[in-house]
């Protein structure tokens, strides 16, 4: 069978039969039955039937999920798989990706998101309609969104998974494939983002275990660290000729600064600036504006929760360098004609690709040195990571299509119509996917992890640029912010096509490409497009009307803990909104008639069992009861900062939106603080241990 970016893996030499112990397969059914089970028990005993429920968990998570689901989205089998072939080919420069997570995940928790908790949003394209108040920059976001997800991190995850299970087990990947996202499916739909977290929870321990026992098993069999050390540089192919062709040194002989993070700024494949500045526009996407990473922070129970919860997925982000990236490393030492094969006759026969068998380093080390009846937790782990980033994308994907296009398609949906269209995209999502498992079509698939992340330095720094200075920049404008967003991303997107069309595989034996495209490292492309989109951003705002500090409170840095006086600009609709919303509730059918009453069968109760729209009974409030838990719905900060009745009711939650709390006990917050100064330390002392 074919895979576009594998080949016909029916043809390929490398593992053998497969998984076929008794003990494997049980443990890979326990551990299914137990995240069906974990779905079904989320789908029972959490409240669905709302947006802040479905989207957000009701806003009450603590920190060990927030930090488990970080690190289970963030890892998934396409990740960790090309991670592991990237430090096969490059050393150890790849974990600098790891090793920034940190720094950045402690951005995210102390700077950005109590600015995103004090707006009271579900989605970033909400934030940024509520800061510059403007539905096409929430639009236009959003689909970036939808693109980047499907395009990118849905692709690679499904050929990933496809040539594991192929490689592994010799199955069919496509009906395995489907099986899988029909199972994931089930929980994501029902379950909603609760369900969502705790198996994430759970595939997030099943990593993490399958991992570190694998690193103990690989240094076992290379002879310990010191092994690593001497035998890496050494480890090459016996195979570099075919005919009168001759590989290049470079593409077969591992690189002499292997060991070392920071490397040649001209001639290193990851150079010093890159890593320093390159990486961190790309983290600062990732971690602080993506709505994958981001959703988990606005679902805390409070910010102590939401900081402690960093710092757990960044301690776990600094173990991967040696879970991850070390067992890369020795796969090559072990295994060097497969996975560091050079000729296109010898890489042909192993992974069907023509220049590079990387990616199967670490699925090698699965099958050839993990003990029967530990093969089976391993299997386990490669599909837990797979579940985690696509039940993630999907969730997300969803939260961005309901309250972003769909909210602005029809301005009048009810509550369980935004519901019932979010559960819908799931599907439509799912169907997708399906269909497009046949027909990827990507010709850098040889370097997985190169292609995630050059997609993403070429895409996402206009995004970084407007969120960084949207929450430190008053003075930044909606046309400002408009224009940099459209322009930045029509400069990336221009300069990835250019790529995959003109230059070849730098060991392919093809000739170079164009010098002013193929010569530009897609890290320095991140920061040139940054810089400009910034400049683009602050230059064009320069030249319109300053918005009035009045309805910027809370939604930037220097106004965050303003609430006298407060409008936000999301409520305040222009006479295009207007108009757009008096044609959707003409064009599209009444909301009313999504208004389910009591349903009449044992079927339809079933279903609304299943998606949390069953009617539930309250506790009777008494009406003054219910004034004051309008008015005083986040007395601590309300109190800290004097405001009167009035001025809570035409500030958030006059907008509907209902604000989480922001406030920190002084214990937890010297914790959680103390617990983020030692993280940043140990991160640093790592870097220069390997500097």
């Amino acid at each position: 069978m074919n895979l576009p970016w594998f080949g016909d893996i029916s043809q390929w030499n490398v593992v053998g039969s497969g998984i076929d112990s008794v003990l494997d397969i049980l443990a890979i059914v326990f551990y299914f039955l137990l995240v069906l089970g974990i779905g079904c028990w989320t789908m029972l005993s959490s409240n669905r039937g709302t947006v802040e429920d479905f989207f957000l968990a009701g806003r009450n998570l603590a920190w060990w999920s927030i930090g488990a689901s970080l690190f289970a989205s963030n890892i998934g089998i396409g990740h960790l798989v090309a991670l592991a072939g990237t430090a096969a080919t490059s050393g150890i420069a790849a974990g600098a990706f790891e090793w920034n997570a940190p720094f950045l995940l402690c951005v995210l928790g102390w700077i950005f998101s109590p600015i995103y908790i004090k707006a009271g949003v579900v989605t970033m394209p909400e934030y940024l309609r509520k800061r510059f108040g403007s539905s096409r920059i929430q639009f236009l976001l959003a689909i970036l969104y939808l693109f980047l997800y499907i395009f990118n991190r849905v692709s690679v995850e499904i050929s990933t998974s496809a040539m594991v299970m192929g490689l592994i087990f010799g199955w069919d990947v496509y009906q395995a494939t489907i099986f899988l996202l029909i199972f994931i499916g089930i929980y994501t739909i029902t379950g909603g983002f609760a369900a969502v977290i705790y198996t994430d929870a759970l595939h997030a321990g099943v990593m993490v275990l399958g991992s570190v026992l694998l690193m103990g098993f690989a240094f076992k069999e290379v002879g310990g660290y010191q092994e690593l050390l001497r035998r890496y540089l050494n480890a090459k192919p016996s195979i570099i000729h075919e005919g009168n062709w001759t590989a290049k040194p470079e593409c077969y002989l591992p690189r002499l600064d292997s060991f070392h993070i920071f490397r040649d700024p001209i001639t290193g494949d990851l150079p010093w600036p890159g890593i320093v500045f390159g990486i961190s526009i790309i983290s600062l996407y990732y971690w602080c504006t993506d709505q994958i990473s981001v959703q988990r922070c606005l679902a805390g129970k409070n910010i102590s929760h939401v900081k402690g919860g960093c710092v757990f997925c960044g301690c776990l982000k600094l173990l991967s360098m040696f879970s991850i990236v070390m067992p890369g490393m020795i796969s090559r030492i072990l295994y060097p004609e497969k996975v560091a094969c050079v000729t296109p006759s010898e890489c042909e026969k192993y992974c069907g690709t023509r220049t590079s068998c990387s990616s199967l380093a670490y699925p090698m080390l699965v099958m050839k040195l993990m003990p029967k009846g530990i093969q089976g937790l391993m299997m386990s782990a490669l599909w837990a990571s797979f579940m985690s980033s696509l039940t993630s994308s999907f969730n997300s994907a969803s939260a961005v299509f309901t309250m972003d296009i769909y909210s602005q398609i029809r301005p009048m949906a009810t509550e369980i119509e935004l519901m019932l269209s979010g559960r819908f995209f799931v599907i439509l999502l799912l169907s997708a996917t399906i269909i497009w498992i046949p027909i990827i079509e990507v010709t850098h698939g040889e370097q997985l992890f190169e292609y995630m992340q050059s997609v993403l330095g070429y895409l996402v720094p206009p995004i970084a640029a407007i969120f960084l200075l949207a929450i430190f920049s008053k003075r930044v404008t909606e046309q400002g912010a408009f224009w940099g967003l459209t322009s930045g991303f029509l400069i990336g997107l221009l300069r990835m096509v250019s790529e995959f069309v003109y230059c070849p595989q730098p060991c392919s034996g093809n000739n170079e490409g164009p010098m002013i495209i193929c010569s530009i490292q897609y890290l320095y492309f991140a920061i040139f497009l940054f810089i400009v989109s910034l400049f683009t951003i602050l230059g064009i705002s320069l030249f319109t009307d300053p918005i009035l500090d009045k309805h910027l409170h809370r939604l930037c840095w220097s106004l965050r803990k303003k609430l006298r006086g407060q409008r936000g600009l999301g409520s305040l609709l222009t006479p295009a909104e207007e108009t757009s919303a008096w044609l959707g509730s003409l064009v599209f059918c009444q909301p009313d008639i999504f208004i389910l009453g009591e349903p009449q069968n044992c079927l339809l109760k079933a279903l609304d069992v299943c998606c949390g729209l069953e009617p539930k009974q309250g506790p009777k409030v008494a009406p003054e009861e219910v004034t004051m838990k309008t008015v005083n719905g986040t007395t601590s900060e309300e109190t800290e900062y004097g405001a009167t009745a009035e001025e809570v009711e035409r500030s958030d939650v006059a907008e509907g939106t209902e604000r989480c709390d922001t406030s920190e006990w002084p214990y937890w917050r010297k914790v959680a603080n103390t617990s983020g100064f030692l993280l940043i330390l140990i991160t640093v002392l790592c870097h220069i241990f390997y500097f």
